[in-house]
């Protein structure tokens, strides 16, 4: 049982409450369009936790130089401790759609993760033409190298896969478990529904409706519409058509992973909520894991969203552990 975070500067407060809970690893988002600083915040939660792991849940390539990337786990590992950092990598889905850009080749999340890890054991790497290597003299400038952290891959994909493999980590999907790694972490959303409360009330659709949204997003901006709502989809979709294409990332993006938008509002039902499993009781919710587990996850991390987190992290935490 892990957690992810839509960062926030309350972040580091919830890996704390999650800690207290049982969770094991905690993923902080990496889409600085939408969330404060991922590093800072991560570092703010080592700073107050003692046993939880903590790492980008994923940082995507094009937004940092690899070095400084390097420098940001070795900060988090001084603090933490190596055993505690773990490093999430993707193409990039929210942290590049949301500022109008395609993820990322797979190629070029493969080269960067290897230089990274390269400079991370203290090898000399050439990048952009230049030789480069961490400089840091002792510990006042950080661990000492090799610095040795896990590794998780978001891949949804024949493509990603097999870089997941070939970089020898750990593969993070979404809603559906790839039962081919020994190691299988699956991030989910939703709510857990208090005795008799409507999957369609207003707490739940604040708490999990941005899950719904999701797809939506993701069927747009990847053209497979029909294929994952072939339904309401149309209609739905419509509620964005007086946006200029080039700008409609930034509509589709208003307030993702948080809350529901308001053009996205109207399409949240309490049935959408139900059948698309985000708000379910205790015992439907252990239903879905086992389910889940029997497909092949290892590792379930559960994102909790809405005005009320520690009570998401608190539920879905005696759900598990019902």
């Amino acid at each position: 049982m892990s957690c992810a975070f839509a960062t926030s500067l309350e972040s580091h407060e919830h890996a704390r409450i999650a800690e207290s809970l049982g969770y094991e690893r905690a993923f902080f988002y990496d889409s600085p369009a939408l969330y404060p600083d991922v590093w800072v915040q991560l570092c703010r939660a080592a700073e107050i936790t003692d046993r939880i792991k903590l790492g980008p849940g994923v940082l995507i390539p094009s937004l940092r130089h690899p070095m400084v990337t390097a420098a940001a786990i070795s900060t988090l590992a001084s603090i933490a401790g190596q055993e505690r950092v773990m490093v999430g990598v993707g193409s990039g889905f929210t942290g590049r759609l949301s500022m109008g850009k395609r993820p990322l080749p797979w190629a070029k999340v493969r080269e960067y993760t290897l230089t990274l890890q390269a400079l991370l054991r203290g090898e000399e790497v050439e990048w952009d033409g230049g030789i480069m290597t961490m400089m840091g003299p002792d510990d006042r400038f950080g661990p000492a190298r090799p610095i040795e952290v896990d590794w998780v891959v978001a891949a949804n994909g024949p493509k990603g896969y097999g870089v997941t493999r070939e970089l020898g980590a750990e593969v993070l999907t979404v809603l559906v478990p790839n039962a081919d790694f020994a190691s299988s972490v699956i991030l989910d959303f939703g709510t857990v529904l208090d005795e008799g409360e409507d999957p369609g009330s207003e707490r739940a659709i604040e708490a999990a409706g941005h899950g719904a949204g999701i797809v939506l997003h993701w069927a747009v901006e990847h053209g497979v519409l029909d294929e994952l709502l072939p339904e309401q989809g149309r209609q739905w979709a419509a509620a964005y058509d007086d946006v200029p294409p080039e700008k409609r990332h930034l509509a589709l993006h208003d307030r993702h992973l948080v809350a529901v938008n308001d053009r996205d509002r109207p399409f949240i039902s309490g049935e959408l909520m139900a059948k698309s499993g985000l708000a379910l009781t205790a015992s439907e919710w252990r239903d879905k894991i086992a389910k889940l587990e029997a497909g092949g996850s290892t590792e379930i991390a559960y994102q909790p969203a809405g005005p009320d987190i520690p009570r998401e992290l608190e539920k879905f935490a005696e759900a598990m552990q019902g």
